[in-house]
């Protein structure tokens, strides 16, 4: 009888063993499901977390001709004091400023970028005495050593100073520019370097790039959307990539008989261009 009842007492708990069983078994066929399904979904466009969207991309160009030269030039002078130098290259500045502001370039137009004093040396290498077995001790057919006389080093020597400065200029009149750039090159500066075209309006030109690129991109969208067969509900986000002038000809020749050949300066046209891009939520 006792046999009985202990076989009666397993019995729950077998039956609750085998519903555990069932139920693991269904939960793990529930997200093996949900799985499935979910990766199915990744294969459409637009099936997102959160809303669908689309993005669009737009360019506009304009082309200006500029009215602006920007160019920079260098006066080095060498003396053999800092002092000496310094005189001589702010003498010679001094008449650049001059010329410059005659030729109608105003001071704000004028700005020094460098000024540099810096010491110059010339490297000497000094020789050797000369000598013969007659004027030193030693006999060279028995084997004695001959004593060789010590040579005196090389080194830099300061020879003096070279001061250096840099002048950025812009010319609001490209027509005075071929003398402007002709005239300095009298006063002996030693380099121009630098020669650039810019519009004075500028930023205004920008905007109109970038209102062309926003059309271009918003056209885009209006199209992509009627393809795809859903409607724009809003715009999400806007982000632009300006890109500075493009220069598309530039050109300096010498023209004229005068003591410094005059050049001819061709300003060209420069293409300033806006990239855009645009995220609209669809449905």
């Amino acid at each position: 009888m006792n046999e009985d009842k202990k076989c009666e007492c397993k019995k729950p708990w077998h039956r609750n063993h085998i519903l555990i069983k069932v139920l693991v078994c269904f939960l793990i066929v529930w997200v093996w499901v949900n799985i499935v399904n979910g990766l199915e979904a990744s294969h459409y466009i637009g099936e997102t977390n959160g809303p669908a969207t689309i993005n669009v991309s737009g360019t506009g160009n304009v082309v200006a001709t500029p009215d602006i030269a920007t160019f920079s030039f260098t006066v080095t002078n060498e003396a053999a004091s800092v002092a000496d130098a310094q005189t001589k290259t702010v003498t010679t500045m001094n008449s650049i400023t001059d010329f410059l502001k005659k030729n109608n370039i105003a001071s704000a137009d004028i700005q020094t970028t460098d000024y540099s004093i810096y010491p110059q040396y010339e490297y000497q290498n000094y020789a050797c005495p000369a000598y013969s077995s007659s004027n030193v001790g030693g006999d060279v057919s028995s084997g004695m050593m001959i004593p060789v006389p010590v040579c005196p080093p090389s080194k830099d020597v300061l020879t003096g100073y070279n001061v250096s400065e840099s002048i950025t200029v812009k010319i609001r009149d490209l027509s005075t520019a071929g003398t402007i750039l002709s005239g300095i090159g009298e006063f002996g500066v030693t380099n121009v370097s630098g020669l650039s075209f810019t519009e004075g309006n500028y930023d205004d030109l920008v905007k109109q790039a970038e209102a062309s690129a926003i059309t271009d991109a918003k056209t885009s969208g209006e199209t992509l959307a009627k393809n795809l067969g859903v409607k724009i509900v809003r715009l999400v986000s806007y982000s632009n990539q300006s890109q500075g002038p493009i220069m598309y000809a530039t050109a300096m020749a010498s023209n004229g008989s005068a003591k410094s050949p005059v050049p001819e300066i061709s300003a060209g046209q420069n293409k300033i261009t806006a990239n855009v891009t645009l995220i609209y939520e669809i449905r």
